[in-house]
């Protein structure tokens, strides 16, 4: 993808925010800022848009998939984050606002290398979910969560967060989900967010790690990259290495879910006990 960016417009506060108009939820977020959160296009193009408020955030449309766009950092320079609004899909098709990371313990069909693992920023993420968390009550009928590390892209230089509504065409087009997810992120950069002293990858749990969920939200624990049950044949000393270096923030700690290794339970526990970083039980 190539975006029409002015050179040197971002700088190291400057927060990115994508859309693509391949996706509904994305869509109904981006019309919400333009209609209600006064971003408006740039004059240099027509698919950067600026707001006079938020003049620490620069939002941009894509014409293509957002996670695959592995490319895009060539044309952003200096931003703090990359913030991809999109939507959730799962064949449940429950409501869903959630936020993860991005990377591939392996390879998949949505986009990234095989054995790659996004740029995390946990703080941002933490601070994003609680917030939004606080304010369940606007949609009383979605859950609300985190997810574990999948999908492109991969390879950017700047950390990257996904936030997403989901998992069905009317959530995708409810105003009212997209306006709490638009207006919570924005609250985040606004504001501003504490680091976290203490940051962990995740290790165990389902595709919606519950246990992970509950620690982000009740303690001063960060998480960078999670890797679910399904994914944790693929964990090695390797493996291990990139999540914890695929974070802008330190991290400090392995988080394990043991009930939730399943069958790699002693051989996890074997292998992260000679890792090096203090590993905490959920």
């Amino acid at each position: 993808m190539v975006l029409s960016v002015r050179k040197g417009i971002l700088e190291e506060s400057y927060y990115t925010l994508i859309a693509s108009e391949r996706d509904l939820a994305s869509m109904t977020m981006l019309n919400y800022l333009i209609n209600d959160r006064g971003f408006e296009a740039a004059e240099e193009s027509s698919n950067v848009f600026e707001s006079k408020i938020h003049k620490n955030v620069k939002l941009y449309v894509s014409k293509l998939e957002l996670f695959s766009l592995e490319d895009i950092d060539a044309d952003i320079h200096g931003s703090k984050a990359i913030i991809f609004l999109s939507k959730h899909e799962s064949m449940k098709k429950i409501p869903t606002l959630t936020c993860h990371s991005t990377g591939n313990f392996l390879d998949n069909n949505y986009g990234g290398n095989p054995k790659e693992l996004g740029l995390c920023y946990p703080s941002l993420q933490k601070d994003f979910i609680n917030r939004i968390n606080n304010k369940k009550s606007l949609v009383p009928d979605y859950e609300i969560c985190i997810e574990a590390t999948h999908h492109g892209p991969t390879s950017l230089r700047c950390p990257i967060l996904f936030v997403e509504i989901g998992s069905s065409y009317t959530q995708w087009a409810d105003i009212n989900a997209a306006s709490l997810v638009c207006d919570t992120m924005l609250e985040v950069i606004t504001l501003g967010f504490r680091n976290c002293a203490k940051i962990g990858i995740g290790l165990g749990g389902s595709h919606y790690p519950a246990k992970f969920n509950k620690l982000l939200l009740e303690s001063e624990y960060g998480l960078a990259t999670i890797a679910a049950r399904h994914n944790l044949h693929l964990i090695d000393q390797i493996m291990l290495k990139q999540m914890s270096s695929k974070s802008v923030e330190k991290v400090t700690h392995i988080v394990v879910d043991k009930k939730g290794l399943g069958k790699e339970r002693r051989r996890i526990m074997n292998l992260v006990s000679h890792f090096g970083l203090e590993i905490l039980s959920v």
